[in-house]
């Protein structure tokens, strides 16, 4: 995740400020190719790894190093193509929120993970109607110029969803270019490997079976908002953060892990741990979904902050509750639980 592993007492919280600079805690660069086209200015002959890779999953990190062991091999650049904002989005969009990697968060694991180059092809009903043959002519060969292309077996593109790997092959004979297909990518007992199933894990609470698929714990970040202070009230500080398009887990209380991104990095590489609550709130009433975290043993000023929230541990749904006085009884012992069960999880 391109930051250390410390547990900060919250004397020591400023004076870690100074990590931030440090190399080894920099996330490698990527460079973004946006809108790619036959005069963008980009390396050409990348191996190029296709998809939409909502959640850069382990099954998404067994492809892109396939095309990275075959860039290198090559002495090629390793790029990636996808599509924003998300096909789901432009065909079905008044759908529920469903991303589990917003585009920011989908940039910075891919640089994590060594991608050289980030085609970003914008995704709209226009481009929906373009054929399969015109994809790889136009912007396979033409835009990106790729010396290799690496998909899944289930790969389709073009309009109607018409193209797929064998079509991909016979492009690549045609215009000069490898192909790689990789067939389905299971782990333990047998599960593949996919978005979908991530999804309905953490739509059904289970943060760690989700943590599993992903290979890291999944992450909500956003900025800090301004919210109702009430929790200062009753001695849970929280900060606040909207859910925007990312999917919406299942509403209650959570173990969290807390980090910081960007240049704004708050916690310098730092993870703190926490409780949050993921909903409505019933007992005060909150008319969209939120995410408000309590950081263990922190007292500052995060406002306008961008924070990275892990959810490790789900402790309990959502309730309504007689009065305040109840609401910080039931919070106090969330806490207990929440320091309990961060104690024993994994670092992953």
């Amino acid at each position: 995740m391109c930051q250390a592993r410390i547990r900060v007492p919250a004397g020591l919280f400023y004076g870690l400020l100074y990590f931030a600079a440090k190399p080894s805690l920099v996330c490698p660069v990527i460079r973004v190719v946006r809108h790619p086209g036959p005069h963008s200015h980009h390396p050409r002959g990348a191996v190029l790894a296709i998809g939409n890779f909502d959640g850069l999953h382990r099954g998404h990190a067994l492809l892109i190093g396939q095309a990275q062991d075959l860039a290198h091999s090559a002495g090629r650049p390793i790029g990636v193509l996808t599509f924003e904002p998300h096909p789901r989005s432009v065909f079905v969009p008044t759908a529920e929120p469903f991303r589990l990697t917003p585009f920011r968060v989908k940039e910075r694991e891919l640089a994590r993970l060594g991608v050289d180059l980030l085609f970003v092809q914008h995704f709209d009903l226009a481009f929906a109607a373009k054929s399969a043959e015109d994809f790889l002519s136009e912007i396979i060969v033409d835009a990106i110029g790729a010396s290799h292309v690496v998909v899944g077996w289930d790969c389709t593109f073009g309009k109607g969803r018409r193209g797929n790997p064998d079509m991909l092959r016979a492009a690549g004979a045609k215009f000069g270019f490898g192909v790689t297909v990789l067939e389905p990518i299971r782990g333990a007992n047998e599960v593949v490997y996919s978005s979908t199933q991530i999804r309905q894990l953490l739509k059904a609470g289970k943060p760690r079976d989700a943590a599993a698929l992903l290979g890291r714990f999944w992450e909500i970040d956003g900025r800090v908002a301004v919210g109702d202070r009430r929790g200062r009230t009753i001695g849970f500080p929280t900060v606040n953060l909207g859910l925007g398009e990312y999917i919406r887990p299942a509403f209650g209380v959570y173990a969290v892990r807390v980090s910081g991104d960007g240049v704004d990095d708050p916690f310098a590489g730092a993870i703190i741990d926490g409780v949050a609550n993921i909903g409505l709130r019933p007992t005060v009433g909150t008319p969209e979904p939120r995410l408000e975290a309590h950081l263990f043993d922190i007292d500052a000023d995060l406002y306008g902050r961008h924070l990275r929230v892990a959810l490790v541990d789900f402790i309990r749904p959502e309730q309504k509750f007689a009065g305040l006085d109840a609401l910080k009884a039931q919070i106090a012992e969330d806490a207990r639980r929440a320091r309990e069960l961060l104690a024993a999880a994994p670092p992953v």
